[in-house]
């Protein structure tokens, strides 16, 4: 039952009826025409997590280091311990990881970073305040999450030194072999 103006189907039947008279191919070039669907816009899955000051906070681990990160909009400081991060990381390869999440998505000197970190070396308080940049960064802009989790810098590295053995020297090495 379609009339003239408006279409409706009451039963397969009509349905039939309905599709075969939409055109299904185009009139010059001969290729079928996908039908029109609305655009929807792209929101983001996830939402900004800020805390009241405006900062997005976020918890980064390596090996037993563990570092707690607040970032917020700046100009590109970063302190470590209350510490410039040329101090606090000396080696220029540990400032090098600490600013990998911002070379990835292109927000060098945008964000000012404060964090405390403890436990573990030097490498590993690197690695845990790269891990918890990456995890701030993605608070702040979610857009950003899939270019940082392509990186891998979401993912927590979870290698830890393995535990000393009994009757060895260490976890894995054996005491000196004596013939005699």
């Amino acid at each position: 039952m379609a009339t003239e103006d408006t279409k409706t189907a009451t039963d397969l039947a009509d349905l039939k009826d309905i599709v075969n008279d939409a055109p299904s191919a185009d009139a010059e070039t001969g290729e079928t025409v996908a039908p029109a669907v609305p655009a929807t816009p792209a929101m983001p899955l996830r939402e900004q997590e800020l805390d009241a000051q405006g900062r997005a906070y976020a918890t980064g681990r390596r090996k037993d280091a563990t570092a707690r990160v607040w970032l917020k909009p700046g100009t590109g400081k970063v302190t470590v311990n209350g510490r410039d991060q040329e101090v606090y990381f000396a080696r220029p390869t540990l400032r090098l990881v600490i600013n990998q999440p911002f070379a990835i998505s292109e927000r060098e000197g945008q964000y000012d970073v404060v964090c405390t970190v403890s436990g573990g070396g030097l490498s590993g308080q690197a690695g845990a305040v790269k891990h918890g940049i990456s995890q701030a960064l993605t608070k702040y802009e979610p857009a950003l999450r899939s270019t940082i989790k392509a990186a891998g810098f979401l993912t927590r590295d979870s290698r830890v030194v393995e535990r000393k053995k009994y009757g060895k020297a260490k976890a894995r090495r054996s005491f000196q072999f004596s013939k005699r």
